[in-house]
Parts: C-alpha cells; structure tokens; sequence
C-alpha cells in the first residue's frame, strides 16, 4: 500500500494559495493598522510611532513637538502625548509534521489541518506587510523558510509546506523529535518583539514526553509572541473506548487502544487551557471542519 492519494492526506498548494482571500476576510472582521513605516503593526512598546499610548503631564527632557494642548489647556499645566513604537512584525509559523499528526478520520489529516490554519495565519501576516517564515517538524530534518515580506514570501512557505508533508509522510515510521528544543531554537531565530504561531495537536507535550516543553515556552516568551493552534480529529472526541485496526502510510497494520471518553471530554479544550497556563494564546482547530470555519481561529491567534 501506498501513501494515500486522498486530498485529505495530502497537502495542496493551490489550497493554500487560495487561502489568502479567507485571510483577507478574517482580517476585514478585525484589523488595526497604522498608516506609516518603520512598520504597520501597533506593539505594546513606548515609541515614536503614530498611535496614542497615553496623556501625562510635562516632564523634563520631553520633546516639545508632542505637547498636548486640549490637555494642558484643560488643566492648565503641560501635557505631552506618547506613542506606540510601531515595527515591522516577525511571524514564523511552525508546523508540526511528526508521526502522531499523520492521523486523521474526516476529511484531513492533523497535519493537513495544520497546514491549512498556519497558511491562513501567515496569509494574514502577508497581507500587512509583515515577515513571515516557517519551520515545518517532522521525523527528518526539519524544513525551514526563511522570514520575508509579501506574497512570495507566503509561496515560499507554502511550498516548504507542501516539501516538508511529503518528507513527513515518505518517513512517517521515523522518530518524532522533541518539539521543546525545536521550538527554543525557533524564537531565538526571529527578532525579538516578534510572534510563533505554533500548529500541533501536543500529545507529547503534556504526557511527559517532552518534559521541556514548559520550560522552552518560558523562554520564548522573554523575547517574543506565542499562539498556538491545538488541532483536534472527532475520531478523538468521539469513538467509544476499544481496540480498533490501523493501517500506516507504509503499510504495517497493527491494532491500537483507544481510551474513549477520558480523552474526547474536553480533550483540545484542556490543552488549549494548559497552554493558557503557560502564557501562550490559542484557538481549537477541529479536522472536520473546512478552513472557512476556522476564521475565528485565526483571529485568536493573531490576539
């Protein structure tokens, strides 16, 4: 047997690509702009940017030019305005490919699912100007795409997508290496300020398979953003405890436990909770459901 042929197993660029007008939708619903360089993306760092941060009053040093005159004409005594820096922002996506996402009972994979959210997500980036990158996990090497600006710097990612799916796939009986590291490495790739957009349905992470995980989170967060997409297939929320057959993409059949309710009760639920705990923000992504219902994902994940 073969690697299946099923559009669900498979990761499509054309798919992909056209993502970019459901991103361009998402962003209608909740966009915040600024209209100038060095960058059109608001942070939460005091600047010389265009957007308010707060009135205060006067104090020594403060450039005259950003007196505030309704205030200080208000309260008689001299206020200045401050602003928001404004940056071109960061966004590397990191796609988890390895074996335990190569599953899936409706209409996609894990791991297309995957794909299909992170593409959704660096679209959105694109589309403002920001730099977008990726980092696709997998049982080989991983694929990376280094970050840039504008649309092909999105065909660029789509493509280390649809590459690293098919590695994953022609490897699926390879290893899973350890997301921690991977995922430590990656924020210290990216400029500070910058934001991990994470893809994965962390099986391993709460388990005690990778017990760096928490403290690589710790330390992506002294420099940088991370949200999280916890993608869910219903076969997890769904299937009555039991013993069922399974067939692999090389061939080799076996029988797998499945734990029934104890996983499916607020299973994604519960991660995506946990992963809250640990400072990161995150949106379920449930397999079944098509990329045009994962608009409010996306927008979850950009905060």
């Amino acid at each position: 047997m073969g690697i299946p042929a099923d559009p669900g197993a498979v990761v499509d660029p054309d798919s992909l690509i056209r993502l970019r007008f459901l991103a361009a939708e998402a962003r209608r619903r909740r966009v915040r702009r600024t209209s100038s360089r060095p960058g059109p993306f608001v942070t939460r760092r005091r600047g010389r940017g265009s957007e308010t941060d707060d009135v205060r009053l006067w104090s020594h040093g403060d450039d005259p030019r950003h007196v505030d005159r309704n205030a200080t004409a208000r309260t008689g005594e001299p206020h200045v305005r401050t602003f928001r820096d404004e940056r071109e922002r960061t966004t590397l996506l990191v796609a988890d490919f390895r074996p335990a996402m190569l599953f899936g009972t409706r209409r996609a994979l894990m791991s297309v699912a995957a794909a299909e959210i992170l593409a959704l997500a660096g679209w959105w980036v694109a589309a403002e100007g920001g730099r977008v990158g990726l980092l696709a996990l997998a049982g080989g090497e991983p694929v990376h795409v280094r970050p840039a600006v504008g649309e092909r710097a999105m065909i660029a990612v789509v493509g280390g997508l649809v590459q690293a799916h098919r590695q994953a796939l022609a490897g699926a009986g390879h290893d899973a290496p350890a997301i921690g590291p991977q995922l430590a490495a990656a924020a210290r790739s990216i400029p500070s300020g910058g934001t991990l957009v994470l893809a994965s349905g962390f099986d391993d992470v709460f388990e005690g398979a990778d017990t760096g995980f928490a403290a690589a989170i710790a330390e992506a967060l002294v420099r940088v953003d991370v949200a999280a997409a916890v993608i869910s297939d219903a076969f997890e929320r769904t299937a009555p405890a039991g013993v069922y057959p399974f067939v692999t993409a090389d061939g080799r059949r076996g029988l797998g436990a499945v734990r029934g309710a104890e996983r499916g009760v607020g299973g994604a639920e519960a991660t995506a909770a946990r992963l809250a705990g640990l400072g990161v923000r995150s949106a379920v992504v449930r397999t079944e459901e098509p990329p045009a219902a994962q608009l409010a994902a996306v927008e979850a994940l950009h905060g």
